[in-house]
């Protein structure tokens, strides 16, 4: 096994702790593993241009897969993203936190560097208590799922550690996953949407949500 500073949350005092030692990694420049709602992710500072490209590094991608930004509040979404439509908002209604990923504009203000984005940012808020408060605390993360391009996602903190324990600086051990399925991705940058990919969240429940507005997403993934 690494050398990577592991910390479980299974008192108050752990996951503070935790919480604190993986903030404080980000802000460094590191990278670190955290639990969510859905798998196990790896973050980075979302600002840190070169914290992104560990992270993609670490992966094994390209900069043709960016990866989606962490949230610990629905009102960040309007710091990151521009022209969400009126559909889109309803969604993060219902369904933030939660296991729902949306491709929106980016503010063109934005000093980041997520890859080739072409002028979009995957945003998501997550349901899990742990992710909120290392997000509290650093800001939007750049989160992708803690896995080697290739292979499953970690549901636990054993997992992530065996594929990305020489990469990262902390993991947060959280148990496992609550989830254990991916988020669901839909696009708000065409008209009337796209579901990316179907994920937590299936398309009759988004599309029942969507009823008021008339607005039919379909899977295009």
């Amino acid at each position: 096994m690494s050398d990577v500073d592991r910390l479980e949350t299974s008192t108050e005092e752990g996951r503070e702790a935790a919480v604190t030692a993986a903030a404080g990694a980000v802000r460094r420049g590191e990278l670190v593993v955290i639990p969510t709602d859905t798998v196990y992710g790896i973050a980075a500072d979302a600002f840190s241009h070169d914290a992104v490209r560990r992270l993609l590094d670490a992966k094994g991608r390209g900069r043709d897969m960016p990866p989606p930004v962490l949230v610990s509040a629905p009102t960040t979404l309007d710091a990151l993203a521009e022209g969400v439509p009126t559909w889109a908002r309803t969604l993060v209604e219902r369904f933030w936190p939660g296991p729902l990923t949306l491709v929106c504009r980016q503010q063109a203000s934005l000093m980041w560097d997520l890859g080739e984005t072409r002028g979009t940012v995957a945003v998501r808020m997550p349901d899990h208590e742990v992710a909120l408060a290392v997000l509290e605390r650093t800001g939007p993360l750049a989160v992708s799922s803690a896995n080697l391009t290739g292979r499953p996602a970690a549901t636990d903190a054993d997992q992530a550690e065996e594929m990305l324990g020489d990469a990262v600086a902390v993991i947060v051990d959280g148990g496992t996953s609550p989830g254990g399925e991916a988020s669901t991705i839909v696009d708000a940058t065409v008209p009337g949407g796209r579901v990316l990919r179907l994920g937590a969240l299936s398309l009759d429940t988004l599309n029942a949500a969507l009823e008021e507005h008339g607005v039919v997403l379909e899977d295009q993934g």
